[in-house]
């Protein structure tokens, strides 16, 4: 199965970048980057040191339910390019595990599908969930925050 890491969507990433309302509806919160420990969701980079990044409230779900997970993300302040979807894992990936979890196409967390991984497996585990048909896509997420980081689709 191949399988691709998929960044977020550039429009509502400029919509916030631009003053828009998060998830919750709060402005964007702005802080400077130490350079360690900020990966950017769009642009799958770390926020360079000194550079201002937001902290928003982002929902990866088209729809509002039970399963439909809100949390804290980064992204550059300034306008940043969207990462190319890949194969590879994104550089902002340097926890030493993620949680890999496979959705339904209704966006809900489809049971025993979720586990805590080694980075070097996500690429591994998120294929072999994708193999499975009521696997519509699935989610990395931080192992340590619950963070969300990417999500992985079939190529």
């Amino acid at each position: 199965m191949s399988i691709t890491f998929t960044a977020l969507p550039t429009a509502p990433v400029r919509a916030l970048q631009a003053g828009g309302t998060d998830a919750f509806g709060a402005a964007p919160e702005r802080a400077i980057s130490s350079g360690d420990g900020v990966p950017c969701r769009h642009c799958l980079k770390i926020v360079e040191k000194g550079a201002p990044y937001l902290i928003v409230a982002y929902r990866p779900f088209n729809g509002l339910h039970p399963y439909t997970e809100t949390g804290s993300i980064f992204l550059c302040a300034e306008e940043c390019e969207r990462a190319q979807d890949t194969a590879e894992i994104p550089a902002t990936m340097y926890s030493p595990t993620y949680i890999v979890r496979g959705y339904g196409e209704d966006e809900r967390i489809l049971y025993g599908s979720g586990g805590v991984v080694p980075t070097n497996d996500v690429p591994a585990r998120a294929a072999k969930l994708l193999e499975e048909e009521q696997v519509a896509f699935v989610h990395v997420r931080s192992s340590s925050n619950n963070c969300f980081t990417c999500r992985v689709d079939r190529a």
